[in-house]
């Protein structure tokens, strides 16, 4: 009997739990609530406005863009490493972009979905130019700062047994906690996702006194994430990345997309809403993706203005070029 009243409880939880869509939930409060970082250059970070910007803050713009036909219907939620994916269980927020790397343990076991990488990165290690340290294998018996609960942490720890160095880590709740004891010296390096090595180095007073070491020890797919359990909003989030790279393919910006209201090319015809049928398939207005490159642009311009050419980062684009270019960003056929 108590097993009966137990099952019918659980029953009773997961309908109410999973009886409102994300979607749903989303128009009727009609903004989109996305957990980012507390505050990485480049990726998610206030201005001196206040305003978030950032590659992955313009994931989330992109998404309410397509849900909600307007980008700046999203609220921000810095998040820490150790806090992101409760937030994302629990309800709090709708969507995570916050670079997260996607590994089998993440998919798997913390009940949740990967959207397409938005940024491929790898890990790497920061040093002092003065220190004269040109390669990893001279860190052996070091002092490495990481940040707690993240892939950087355990990458560390089985690349050095791997190669049989030794060395000690001190690991920090925030990344600010990480690089501002690695720039007062309590570390003798500071490991992190490459990218965000950059981005900690351009905001010192002197960039040229560190040095970032041309070995990468891992894969760092980043990308956004949502809950198990919906796969109509994971399907929304999914073409919204490949919206955006598209976009790029066809040639499709922010300041010309109007110009090709009265194309003839079919692909350009659907990507804009003049032929009807994506926006229904996703639940969303056939504008979808129109509003996506008009009020956001598409990967390249996102990809530029963070942490590209127009940045202070001037990363270049690599792997993160697209599919036909030598990159890897891939979009299926939208049709």
């Amino acid at each position: 009997m108590i097993r009966i009243s137990l099952f019918l409880i659980t029953l009773s939880f997961s309908h109410f739990a999973f009886s409102t869509t994300t979607l749903e939930k989303v128009k009727k409060r009609g903004i989109v609530n996305c957990g980012t970082t507390q505050g990485i250059a480049g990726f998610s970070t206030p201005n001196s406005k206040g305003e978030w910007t950032g590659i992955e803050v313009d994931i989330c713009r992109a998404v309410a863009a397509a849900v909600l036909g307007s980008s700046k219907k999203v609220r921000f939620i810095p998040l820490s490493a150790q806090a992101r994916f409760t937030a994302l269980q629990s309800g709090e927020i709708d969507i995570l972009s916050r670079v997260t790397t996607w590994s089998l343990s993440r998919d798997t076991s913390l009940g949740l979905n990967f959207g397409p990488t938005v940024f491929y990165d790898g890990q790497g290690f920061m040093v002092r130019k003065k220190d004269k340290i040109s390669k990893i294998a001279q860190l052996n018996g070091a002092t490495i700062c990481t940040q707690q609960g993240t892939t950087s942490e355990l990458n560390l720890s089985d690349y050095f047994r791997a190669k049989r160095l030794k060395m000690k880590t001190v690991v920090f709740e925030s990344n600010d906690e990480v690089t501002q004891a690695f720039f007062k010296g309590r570390c003798d390096a500071f490991t992190n996702d490459a990218s965000g090595l950059v981005a900690e180095r351009s905001k010192t007073k002197n960039p040229g006194d560190y040095i970032i070491l041309p070995e990468i020890i891992s894969k760092e797919p980043l990308g956004p994430a949502v809950r198990h359990g919906d796969d109509q909003w994971f399907d929304i989030v999914k073409w919204t990345v490949f919206a955006l790279i598209t976009a790029e393919e066809l040639g499709l910006t922010s300041e010309n997309i109007d110009t090709f209201k009265k194309t003839k090319d079919p692909n350009i015809k659907r990507f804009v809403g003049k032929t009807k049928g994506n926006g229904k398939s996703l639940g969303l207005d056939e504008k979808w993706s129109y509003n996506i490159v008009k009020m956001v642009g598409n990967y390249a311009q996102i990809f530029e203005r963070n942490i590209g050419s127009e940045s202070p980062l001037k990363l270049p684009r690599g792997l993160n070029g697209l599919w036909n270019k030598g990159g890897l960003m891939y979009a299926p056929p939208m049709r």
